[in-house]
């Protein structure tokens, strides 16, 4: 039975690990974002590890010949408990695949501007200027505020770029 296993690389070295394992006939599978480098002004978009230095490999542990990993060019370590590789749990490699945009990069969620509780100010539309606490994000990059008006606390959701940090 095929499962997936963890490999370790050396540093900056997942792609010869992969191509070199993929030479082999493993099947491999090194998950990339997009990330977002700053650099003398310029902002560039480039696609990187989403865990560097570790990559998927599937195998049967009954027929395969793993052990020729552990040689493998680029190839650090294989995640192990003792002698015996450590297998990914069930359906999380599957769910990473499936996070995968039409490019292959792997969508990451943005991380929310503040923390729960966090006071901002919503600008604009029918609530401008009111104070509330930040709740969290919801779906379509909307923004969940809790807000006491007239004795009440009122959730609403609104716009991510119309909540400032209030000061």
């Amino acid at each position: 039975m095929r499962n997936w296993y963890v490999v370790r690389s050396h540093p900056r070295a997942e792609e010869t690990a992969r191509e070199n394992l993929a030479r082999q006939g493993f099947e491999t599978y090194l998950p990339r974002y997009v990330k977002r480098r700053s650099h003398a002004r310029r902002i560039e978009f480039l696609p990187a590890p989403l865990f560097p230095r570790y990559l998927f490999v599937s195998f049967d542990m009954a027929t395969a010949r793993w052990r020729a990993i552990l040689s493998t060019i680029g190839i650090s370590d294989l995640v192990s408990s003792g002698e015996r590789p450590l297998p990914v749990p069930p359906g999380v490699v599957e769910s990473i695949q499936a996070r995968e945009g039409e490019d292959g990069m792997v969508e990451i969620a943005p991380e929310p501007p503040f923390r729960k509780g966090d006071m901002v100010r919503i600008t604009g539309g029918p609530m401008d200027r009111q104070i509330g606490l930040f709740e969290g994000l919801s779906e379509n990059d909307r923004v969940v505020v809790l807000l006491d008006l007239l004795g009440r606390e009122l959730r609403v959701r609104v716009p991510g770029q119309s909540v400032v940090a209030y000061v």
